[in-house]
């Protein structure tokens, strides 16, 4: 009789177990906790819709409408203020600039890589020589400048007795002077 009580028992306790692994949690539909089996409350409205409700402070909270997301205690609430999350450690990803030459208006590539694989002797010699013409053009155009200038004063000097007209003085009436205070 011994070896059957042991049978039963054992057999029991698999049936717990079993049933155990296969209890429905429901979710309170409130404040979010898991409602194990035989605790809650289930509500039905009228349209067919199902209610879990973990306790009657859920389900009052729920008839008056209060809204989850601003009462502290519930998930809800948690989730939106990030509340308990655990923070993961990850880096944020960074995407690495990855340059690429591209050819663009008035120059190729193959000029600009010949140019950029050119010692730095070379490109200083250039450098000097650019700026060296850009300032020969500079004076080029200072000088005409003056050229013109000049022959601008030659022709007005050597005008046959031109007299400048000055224009006429306009005439002003001098302000009256006003008595009283101005407010």
């Amino acid at each position: 009789m011994v070896t059957k009580a042991k049978d039963v028992f054992l057999a029991l306790i698999a049936f717990n177990i079993s049933a155990v692994c296969f209890l429905k949690l429901e979710v309170c539909s409130y404040s979010g906790y898991k409602v194990y089996p035989g605790h809650g409350k289930r509500a039905i409205r009228g349209d067919g819709r199902q209610f879990y409700f973990l306790s009657s402070k859920c389900e009052r909270s729920h008839y008056l409408k209060r809204n989850p997301r601003e009462v502290s205690w519930t998930v809800l609430y948690r989730r939106k203020y990030k509340k308990g999350a655990v923070e993961e450690l990850t880096k944020k990803r960074t995407r690495k600039v990855t340059k690429t030459a591209r050819a663009f208006a008035g120059a190729s590539l193959t000029e600009i890589m010949a140019k950029r694989n050119q010692n730095p002797e070379v490109r200083k010699a250039m450098r000097e020589q650019a700026m060296r013409a850009m300032k020969e053009k500079q004076k080029a155009k200072e000088a005409e400048k003056r050229a013109k200038k000049a022959e601008l004063k030659r022709k007005q000097n050597a005008g046959p007795g031109q007299k400048q007209q000055q224009k006429a003085a306009k005439k002003v009436s001098k302000p009256t002077q006003k008595v009283g205070k101005r407010f």
